[in-house]
Formats: C-alpha cells, structure tokens, sequence
C-alpha cells in the first residue's frame, strides 16, 4: 500500500536516534511504576514498525490527534494493550546525511525470544494485518467507556479526546504479518530480547 514517508534531516538525527533506542528497545526499564506519564510532543516523523506476530491481552482502539512540536495536528489511531508479546520487531526511519546521502536507522529484536510491552500505546496513521483474530471484542463502544484495554491519561485529559466518539475494545487480539506507520509509540515497560540497532546506506526500510 503506497505512502509518503518524510525524511529527517542529519541535524535532528539524535532526536530520532534517542527515542527509537529508550523507547521501542529498552531493557525492561519501568516508567512511573509502569505507567508512561501523560502525553508529549511529538517530531512529526513517520516512522515504520513491522511484526510477524502480535499478541494483545487487555485492547483498545480510539482516535485521538497528537500535536507536534512545531504545532501540526496530525490524527492517528491510538491502539492500546495492558500487555503485548511481540515476535519479529523491526522498526525503521529514513535519515538525510548532508554529503552522503540517504541511510536508514533500523531497529530490530524479538527473533529467537518475543519481545514483551505493558502499558503500549502505539500512535499510528496506518495499520494493517495479514490475519486478526479479536476475542471478546466491542466494535462501536463510545471512546470514553472503553475499559478492556487502557486508555493513555494525557489522552483522557486531553480536548482532542471525545468521550462520545467511536471506539473498540476487546479481551484480547492475536495478528499476523503486522505493518504499522506510525508517530509516536509509547510503554510502561518494553523487553526486548536480541536488540540490534543500525544504520545503512540506501532505503532499507521495515516494510
């Protein structure tokens, strides 16, 4: 599915590099007892995120609109799990180096043991499974009564949250073949075994 991915600059490639490593690769590191604290403003980078396989225990689905640093608005898809088992993680971002060209910072684990989230919320302007399979699942609950799965407080509090608007929840949820492009992913904890971190020459992107 074509999609215009923007490319960073190599000025802000620490801006990137910092966030990729401390939040989708951390080594079991707990954030305010397990709770990400409130919201933040995001880079406005799109960024790719792929999985072969992803277990949810605990799902939530709702819309939401993150603000950027500079002010942009950007609507995403906010889906949260109380607990998610990743296998096959790999997340990429395309970087602008002055003089050498495009590279791309990949970020990759959870091959030979899956990788193990609580608390996850991933902001996302696409997603897309090869298979979902939802147990217990509520299609068209008002966001506001959502209790299956968590909802982000800073998204709660915030003016962009309507209590009234369309959400889904579900006891669990199991995908295949997963591909996300997202904004801003975010957890209380992330384990993720097999940690590798890189940069290439050229588009090497996750998907």
């Amino acid at each position: 599915m074509p999609h215009h991915v923007g490319r960073t600059r190599w000025r802000r490639f620490a801006t990137i590099l910092v966030p990729a490593v401390a939040v989708c690769a951390t080594l079991g590191i707990a954030m305010a007892q397990g709770v990400l604290a409130a919201s933040f403003l995001i880079s406005g980078q799109r960024f790719q995120v792929t999985a072969d396989t992803l277990t949810a225990r605990g799902l939530s689905i709702y819309g939401m609109v993150d603000v950027a640093k500079k002010g942009e608005k950007v609507p995403v898809l906010v889906t949260g799990a109380r607990h998610a088992t990743i296998g096959g993680l790999c997340e990429s971002v395309p970087i602008d180096i002055p003089g050498l060209g495009s590279h791309t910072l990949k970020v990759t684990g959870g091959n030979d043991r899956p990788a193990e989230a609580s608390n996850m919320f991933l902001d996302a302007t696409f997603e897309a499974a090869g298979q979902a399979n939802f147990k217990g699942v509520d299609i068209g609950i008002a966001q506001g009564e959502i209790t299956k799965g968590p909802i982000d407080p800073g998204d709660r509090d915030s003016r962009f949250f309507d209590p009234s608007g369309f959400g889904q929840q579900a006891d669990s949820v199991s995908l295949t073949d997963v591909r996300v492009t997202a904004v801003a992913v975010s957890a209380g904890t992330f384990n993720v075994p097999g940690l590798r971190v890189e940069i290439t020459q050229g588009d090497h992107a996750c998907f």
